[in-house]
């Protein structure tokens, strides 16, 4: 039994090792030229303006979590709905209470304004 524990902690300071030595592999041989030019925040290539702090709208935050939320729906849904006839009426009732929770989310975020852009 003991030996079990000392696989896992084989592997476990192998994976720490493993990390640490690319790491400080890297660190020897990147190439270090400090410049004002390579100290610059660079964004996409345009020059930067103005600090580069900014504060985001919450809108954007929320219109992003409605994505997530329905994309993940999508991602369950869709091997559900290949083996539908395999599955039986139990499947098809956890399915009908996922999405009327989805529905009920959905509703919440549309009542309460996250889903208006202007």
């Amino acid at each position: 039994m003991l030996t079990d524990y000392a696989f896992v902690a084989f592997f476990i300071f192998f994976g720490i090792f493993f990390v640490a030595a690319a790491l400080i592999g890297a660190w020897f041989v990147r190439p270090s030229r400090p410049g004002k030019l390579k100290n610059d925040i660079y964004e996409c290539g345009e020059v930067t303006r103005g600090t580069s702090w900014v504060q985001y709208n919450v809108r954007f935050y929320l219109i992003a979590l409605a994505f997530v939320v329905f994309d993940v729906e999508a991602a369950f849904l869709f091997p559900w709905a290949v083996a539908a006839k395999k599955l039986g009426l139990y499947a098809f009732v956890e399915i009908t209470i996922f999405v009327a929770i989805l529905l009920v989310a959905l509703a919440y975020a549309w009542r309460k304004g996250g889903l208006k852009w202007a």
